[in-house]
């Protein structure tokens, strides 16, 4: 059964700092990238950082210098570390976890979502 544990969420001041994690299932963590997500309330989910097997990474602009994402493999667990937050970086973020090869998606899973909120 394929997991995508998320923690880390919560409530932080701008120019906080926050850390999610998210354990995954050892049988699809090292074969593909896993990403973080997020989605605010009226917006489309988009993409905020991933992390290919190899270690290749991939950051929206929006967030570059701020985030950072890296993977623990013995702990099958992917990290994405958040610095001077802002309030627009409130939203719920997702765990992704997925294999696409030559066109073919081999798997595609989400987590269940942890909220970040950025207020004073």
């Amino acid at each position: 059964q394929v997991q995508l544990v998320e923690s880390g969420g919560g409530l932080v001041q701008p120019g906080g700092s926050l850390r999610l994690s998210c354990a995954a299932s050892k049988s699809i963590f090292s074969s593909g990238s896993m990403g973080w997500y997020r989605q605010a309330p009226g917006k489309q989910r988009e993409l905020v950082a991933a992390i290919s097997s190899g270690g290749s990474t991939n950051y929206a602009d929006s967030v570059k210098g701020r985030f950072t994402i890296w993977r623990d493999n013995p702990k099958n667990t992917v990290y994405l570390q958040m610095n001077s937050l802002k309030p627009e970086d409130t939203a719920v973020y997702y765990c992704n976890a997925r294999r696409i090869v030559s066109g073919t998606t081999h798997y595609n899973y989400w987590g269940q979502g942890t909220q970040v909120t950025v207020s004073s």
